[in-house]
């Protein structure tokens, strides 16, 4: 089974490295904030306070044997860029970055990074101009069998909050953010109600996520 590191626990890096640990998978995260290594260690399988442009720090803790790095780190370009080089200096296999913006992006491919995401950015983008037929729509595919989805809202799901659909009890996905009309819902609580034509940012096993969409 593969095991994951996810380095930078905004609300991206900390959805993707709970999502994996929830399926079963080994999940290392590290962030230089020890309160949100404490308040998420019991979610992951381990968590680390850390400096992720500390290369011998990373090599102490078997960064070279895991398969998969996720880097989310926020608004420190220069951590983001150096801890991918690091990474990949250390040989893992599948480095995963989010960048901010194009440019910050190509420097991160050209550091090495083997996929470069835009969760922020792209999400609008994807909700606004490729709605197509069907209620569910590939956003990111973040790890083999794992994605980001956009799920319509359907007649089943309006009017009733999160917790009534129950899409982590019963379905073993995340709902990470709620987008209505121009507004971006990036803290979806439990008591949030579905509207119609709200579109649901989605995360989960790829098995599960189907099962959304018959909701």
């Amino acid at each position: 089974m593969k095991q994951f590191v996810v380095i930078g626990l905004g609300r991206f890096g900390s959805s993707v490295a709970k999502t994996l640990t929830d399926n079963g998978y080994d999940v290392l995260v590290i962030d230089q904030d020890n309160q949100i290594i404490q308040d998420i260690s019991n979610s992951v399988t381990h968590a680390v306070e850390a400096d992720a442009t500390d290369d011998k720090a990373l090599e102490t803790l078997g960064i070279r044997n895991f398969d998969v790095a996720i880097v989310s780190i926020g608004d420190n370009l220069h951590a983001n860029i150096l801890s991918t080089l690091i990474l990949k200096e250390l040989g893992v296999p599948y480095v995963i970055v989010k960048a901010q913006d194009n440019l910050h992006g190509k420097v991160l491919t050209k550091v090495g990074a083997d996929r470069v995401v835009y969760p922020e950015r792209d999400m609008g983008e994807r909700i606004a101009n490729n709605l197509i037929s069907s209620n569910v729509l590939d956003y990111l595919e973040f790890a083999p069998n794992y994605s980001v989805v956009e799920v319509m809202a359907s007649e089943k799901m309006i009017g009733k909050t999160l917790a009534e659909l129950g899409f982590r009890n019963k379905y073993d996905v995340n709902v990470m953010a709620i987008k209505s009309g121009q507004e971006l819902n990036m803290t979806p609580g439990a008591n949030d109600k579905i509207k119609e034509e709200d579109t649901l940012i989605v995360m989960g096993k790829n098995e599960n996520l189907d099962k959304v969409r018959h909701l």
